[in-house]
């Protein structure tokens, strides 16, 4: 009867500690958050952009009270898409608002402050069914004040479709 009770007591305690460890995001230990947001908030100002798909346009502005970092991203054909940065608890995650029409939510995964590599995976996301395009992660690679790259892969029926190359350099 006691072997029962302890294996019992072990399976609950085994299941808990899993469970705490999925819902408190495991793998996002490694992401200084704080850190990262205020390399991303040094990206305020304007930027050209050089992208696979041509020259576009990028804007960054701090908003409610600088706990907020939005990017308003012109494509070369004039459409623009809105990306919010912003720390949640001890993440930080972005919300894209895509011409797509969806809106897909990614958490930073990881963040090396020497290189500014900061990496951000797929968590959710609005108006996107089973199976349909969106973007799934992004790359950052923040390499100074005056130029920074990036990586966004779109994703469909569960395999890469695209990856978006980015250069920006911010205008003089």
């Amino acid at each position: 009867m006691k072997n029962r009770r302890l294996l019992a007591i072990s399976s609950l305690f085994l299941a808990a500690t899993v469970s705490a460890g999925v819902a408190g995001g495991a793998g996002n230990t490694e992401v200084d958050s704080g850190t990262a947001f205020s390399r991303l908030k040094a990206l305020v100002g304007d930027w050209d952009v050089e992208s696979t798909q041509g020259r576009a346009h990028s804007r960054f502005e701090l908003i409610a009270g600088g706990s907020v970092l939005l990017e308003h991203f012109t494509e070369p054909g004039g459409q623009e898409m809105l990306t919010a940065y912003h720390r949640d608890g001890s993440r930080l995650v972005l919300t894209h608002y895509c011409v797509a029409g969806n809106q897909p939510q990614m958490v930073a995964e990881k963040f090396d402050t020497a290189s500014g590599e900061l990496d951000f995976a797929f968590a959710g996301g609005s108006n996107i069914a089973p199976g349909a395009g969106h973007m799934h992660d992004a790359v950052f690679h923040l390499a100074s004040s005056d130029q920074f790259d990036a990586k966004w892969d779109f994703v469909e029926a569960g395999k890469v479709k695209f990856s978006e190359e980015i250069h920006y350099r911010r205008t003089k």
